[in-house]
């Protein structure tokens, strides 16, 4: 299929074959070097039309209809460059893998305009894709702002679009590790549910029945440690979607160590320790919940509590880390594995259960 640009449409009339199929199904098979989440941006932003007219994802295709598609137009202001630290795990020519911190957050939004990845990623290298916008430059997917870990960026487009396809086709295998609450009885178990945004609050995912905008969530966990009250647990997501493994140990009844959104508020005590995590819920505006949820939906209808992080804690954010990823290169087609080793506060978080779990 030819390339897709902002300023000249491509042009399609749909094949018997693709009758009844929805609008959204049929470009993403005609166009698998795109991202769906792009294909759907075009849609929802009217740059996809059919007979002459804007349509919605859901759209139901007819014979002969004529689709023209163009990629919405780029903001008018770039990214300014910033001089903050990365750690490169891997860099070559077309790609480069980077094990992201705790606290960063990956591209502008919501108020944060700058401190972000992606302005690192602006200020470290001369050439980077932009088929996600400029306001994200080279990044193929992304973590939450409080998980640490292993991240995927594209130098070019055609590298981006192979890199997606990878992840949109579930052939990239990843693993993390997380500390949760509670002792995990199962040594391993197949997570399989449905999740959507959260009807009381819009800034979180929930699980859900099967059906209406519902999407298939599928994880796998395995025991690697135990602790008196916490689990130390490897996570293999087999789907991506938003939030997932958060949502998913929560499910369990064992949500994310001090997961601000999802229940993981309990106090880390250690008797005879100067570092805990406070159990007394702190109120937060609106504004403050969405930026702990980080997802893009700041709408919400129901106040959430999130919990205050002192200095001196232990752990101040979701004790969740990107742990490895396993990929096809986009041109030699070797796969290649990397590894970010666990970060400070986990281990530390480690170190004190471990101790404690030894005192007589």
């Amino acid at each position: 299929m030819p390339e897709i640009s902002a300023s000249e449409p491509v042009i399609l009339t749909v094949e018997a074959r693709a009758h009844g199929w929805r609008v959204d199904h049929y470009l993403s098979r005609m166009f698998s070097n795109y991202s769906r989440a792009l294909l759907q941006k075009a849609i929802e932003q009217d740059c996809v039309l059919v007979n002459g007219l804007p349509i919605k994802a859901s759209k139901k295709l007819r014979v002969n209809d004529i689709i023209s598609l163009r990629l919405p137009e780029l903001p008018d202001r770039g990214l300014p460059p910033e001089d903050l630290p990365l750690e490169i795990i891997y860099e070559d020519d077309v790609m480069v893998v980077l094990n992201k911190a705790p606290g960063m957050i990956v591209h502008p939004g919501r108020g944060h305009y700058h401190g972000t990845l992606a302005g690192a990623l602006q200020f470290h290298f001369d050439s980077l894709s932009d088929v996600a916008g400029q306001m994200r430059p080279g990044i193929v997917h992304r973590l939450d702002r409080d998980t640490s870990g292993i991240l995927v960026v594209a130098k070019t487009n055609q590298i981006h679009n192979n890199l997606s396809g990878q992840f949109e086709r579930r052939e990239v295998r990843k693993e993390y590790r997380a500390i949760v609450h509670g002792v995990v009885d199962r040594d391993s178990d197949y997570i399989d549910t449905y999740m959507r945004i959260d009807p009381r609050a819009r800034v979180r995912m929930c699980v859900c029945p099967k059906g209406g905008d519902a999407r298939e969530a599928n994880t796998f966990y395995q025991v690697l440690e135990r602790f008196d009250q916490y689990t130390y647990v490897k996570l293999l997501p087999k789907t991506g979607r938003t939030h997932q493994l958060r949502v998913h140990m929560r499910h369990i009844g064992h949500p994310v160590v001090a997961d601000r959104v999802y229940g993981g508020r309990e106090p880390v005590e250690f008797d005879g320790s100067a570092y805990s995590l406070p159990a007394a819920p702190l109120a937060v505006d609106e504004q403050e919940i969405a930026e702990a949820a980080d997802i893009d939906s700041p709408e919400q209808t129901e106040p959430i509590q999130v919990i205050a992080s002192p200095s001196g804690s232990l752990i101040s954010r979701q004790a969740l880390h990107a742990h490895r990823l396993e990929i096809a290169h986009p041109v030699t087609q070797n796969r290649l594995e990397f590894i970010a080793p666990l970060p400070a506060d986990m281990q530390a978080l480690l170190r004190a259960l471990r101790s404690e779990s030894t005192t007589p």
